[in-house]
């Protein structure tokens, strides 16, 4: 029971490793685009490229691998939430095609871009509170 990277891991010694970078805290700060770790620097710095650092606290950031989670997130959220409200309009209002085309095409579009940057921090930040892509102090085998 050493904790060592290649020995047994003790229930201590992972509740050590997951209080120091909490994962509920680290959630809300990715939602929000901010740095997992002090919440104050920003997350990206374009609409889906992330930094390579934060710049207040110096957290590397480079090696996050969010690849298909965010979008796939994205589309079952916009998803759900779009098909419902379909059915539910359609069940009170009687529409055209053309209004519901005018209606639900451009809001499933902004509902998708407004939720794709957030869900890509929240990933971020889950990699970086469970240690995954990099985030381990470890060096990454991709790099």
């Amino acid at each position: 029971m050493t904790g060592e990277p290649n020995g047994p891991t003790t229930a201590l010694t992972y509740q050590a490793t997951a209080t120091d970078r909490p994962l509920g805290p680290a959630l809300l700060r990715g939602l929000r685009c901010r740095c997992p770790n002090c919440g104050e620097g920003k997350l990206f710095r374009a609409y889906l490229k992330s930094v390579e650092a934060c710049n207040v606290c110096g957290e590397e950031i480079h090696h996050h691998r969010a690849d298909d989670l965010p979008p796939y997130l994205t589309v079952f959220i916009v998803g759900h939430l779009i098909v419902a409200l379909f059915m539910a309009a359609d069940e009170m209002v009687r529409m055209s095609m053309w209004a519901h085309l005018a209606i639900w095409v451009p809001l499933t579009i902004l509902l998708s871009l407004a939720l794709l940057q957030p869900l890509k921090g929240a990933t971020i930040a889950l990699q970086w509170s469970l240690r995954l892509g990099g985030f381990g102090g470890e060096k990454d085998p991709l790099e």
